[in-house]
């Protein structure tokens, strides 16, 4: 008996070496990686400069809502925690890495002096890109000064390369073979600079792929898919053009994956070509910008999976000893939560940046301009309405109450504050968020409605009434256009038929802001992997992307309908 439990024993201890060498292999034969975008790197200042002077803490606020003082120590910390990640085989960073690098070549170099630090101490490889701020023929930083400073990540052991600009391939491993695609224009700075010859080039490296036995994973800086609403419209010199016939292309040639950055959002988007073939194109928002985030991917054959990881922490005394101006309540708010201060110092530059494009002279208008009066009411009238408390005396919630606008209490501050809070949704990703259910969202378009309408009935006092109103003026009375909005509104209600009719029309692209349904989770996921690709799951795919088409048609002739019946129920 003895002898048998020895003989098992011996047996179980076998099985198991053997289980974990079959485990070490797959693992091996498995592909994790790190994905940064947009570094936007800045030497440190000597001392902080005041920029504005309604933020107590985050006055030294930027137009580009970045932490530029901290970006240095961010991409440290952010290659620190690639370091000790030991599932982290490597890098890949898709561009913006130096904020001023087509002007200051010197930037360039000390990111790559972090990149090879990393390397040397990690034996972890770093692959790069270029993005808009990179690089350009007709600057300080041409292209090919771009290749020789960052020559150790990525372009030494490039299998191939395009003369013309900065795009090359790589192999990460035995499976995969990276496809690095220079999506900039050579000289405008922020258009794509897509074209058929590059189009033409990434099928050459795709095939030439296929026939290596590899798997193509396609990293570039510009965005191939939406993440917004008609992105190619509002939002055009952030993604690519041709961007829908691109991705059908890309999907039918064998591109699964694209890492994309640009738009400095976190956002995961999917797309089905008519062959039943899918792609990914994963936007990852700006490494030194709220909320300071990163993607970490593993691959294997049957999966791919995504997820989110955050900077909570830099060397705060290295900051201190650099750069003076730091109080000890920013650097304390820092220590305490680096998120929420990222956020608090993103929504303070959306304030400078907006409240600074918001002024007459930056918008080119003159006193002389026959309609001076009518914009400068508008603009001023918007400011004072941002400027606002959202509740309380005196605040937007009472001026929508004259309006028949009910404005639910919440945590939002003002109109700043909510204007704020909508953008870092962007940011983060994630924006699941009800347009029935979700306060944020109900908050958004009724304080929306409130101040358009408030707005509107100033600027006609002043286009149409303007000598009127000084005579009522004078007797305590007030504007006539705000008597006839509320004459309007005890007539007909909070709503006119108009209104209704362009919310009917506005309604699926504001859906869409809000409510990220396109069924790709962003930031934390699992998609398909490479090597599931069959017939049958085209022809699957072919047949949800119909179903997932057919709802959204549906949804959007809900919410327009929805509008519609209450014109018909109110005004006929």
């Amino acid at each position: 008996m003895k002898k048998f439990i020895s003989v098992l024993l011996s047996v179980i201890m076998i099985l198991s070496v053997v289980s974990v060498g079959i485990s070490a292999a797959e693992k091996e034969a498995d592909l994790s990686f790190a994905v940064a975008s947009d570094l936007h790197y800045n030497p440190p200042r000597e001392e902080l400069e005041n920029t504005i002077t309604y933020e107590p803490m985050f006055w030294y606020a930027n137009r580009r809502c970045a932490m530029e003082d901290e970006s240095g120590y961010i991409i440290d910390e952010f290659l620190k925690q690639c370091a000790e990640n030991k599932d982290c085989q490597f890098v890949l960073i898709s561009g913006d890495l130096a904020d001023d690098g087509r002007t200051r070549p010197e930037d360039h170099r000390a990111v790559a002096a972090k990149l090879e630090k990393f390397e040397n101490e990690t034996g972890k490889p770093v692959y790069v890109i270029n993005g808009n701020h990179d690089a350009a023929e007709d600057s300080k930083t041409p292209f090919a000064l771009f290749k020789e400073i960052y020559h150790k990540f990525g372009y030494d052991e490039a299998l191939a390369k395009r003369d013309s600009d900065c795009s090359y391939t790589a192999d990460l491993s035995e499976k995969y073979r990276l496809i690095a695609l220079d999506s900039n224009d050579p000289s405008k700075s922020t258009e794509d600079g897509m074209t058929r010859d590059k189009i033409n080039w990434v099928h050459e490296q795709v095939e030439q792929c296929k026939a290596d036995g590899k798997y193509p994973i396609l990293m570039m800086h510009h965005n191939l898919l939406d993440h917004l609403p008609i992105q190619r419209i509002i939002s055009r010199n952030f993604i690519v053009r041709n961007h829908f016939s691109t991705a059908e292309r890309f999907a039918d040639w064998g591109v699964k994956v694209v890492l994309t950055g640009h738009e400095h959002c976190n956002d995961a988007a999917g797309y089905t070509s008519l062959l039943g073939n899918k792609i990914y194109d994963f936007a990852t928002t700006s490494l030194t910008m709220f909320p300071l985030s990163y993607r970490f991917f593993t691959f294997t054959d049957d999966e791919i999976t995504y997820e989110n990881k955050t900077i909570d922490t830099i060397d705060y005394d290295a900051l201190v000893a650099n750069t003076k101006g730091y109080t000890d309540e920013m650097i304390n708010g820092m220590k305490e939560d680096l998120y929420e201060y990222s956020k608090a110092f993103l929504k303070a530059g959306i304030k400078y940046r907006l409240g600074r494009d918001m002024k007459l002279e930056a918008m080119d208008v003159s006193e002389d301009d026959f309609y001076y009066d009518i914009v400068a009411t508008a603009v001023n009238d918007l400011n004072e309405l941002l400027d606002m408390p959202m509740y309380g005396e005196n605040s937007v919630q009472k001026i929508a109450d004259g309006y028949s606008i009910d404005i639910p209490d919440s945590k939002i501050k003002s109109g700043w504050d909510l204007v704020g809070e909508l953008m870092a949704w962007h940011y983060e990703g994630e924006e699941p968020f009800d347009m029935t259910s979700t306060p944020e969202v109900s908050i958004l378009l009724r304080a929306a409605v409130c101040i358009i309408r408030k707005d509107l009935a100033d600027v006609s006092d002043v286009s149409i009434f303007k000598a009127a109103n000084k005579l009522l003026d004078k007797n305590g009375m007030d504007t006539i256009g705000n008597k006839i909005t509320l004459f309007f509104i005890e007539q007909f209600g909070s709503y006119t038929a108009l209104e209704y009719l362009l919310a009917a029309i506005a309604s699926p692209i504001a859906y869409n802001f809000a409510f990220d349904d396109d069924g790709v989770p962003d930031n934390n996921g699992t998609i398909e992997g490479y090597g599931t690709s069959t017939t049958m799951g085209n022809i699957k795919n072919i047949g949800n992307n119909v179903t997932d088409i057919t709802a959204k048609i549906v949804l959007y002739a809900k919410l327009m309908l929805n509008y519609l019946m209450n014109i018909l129920y109110k005004f006929i």
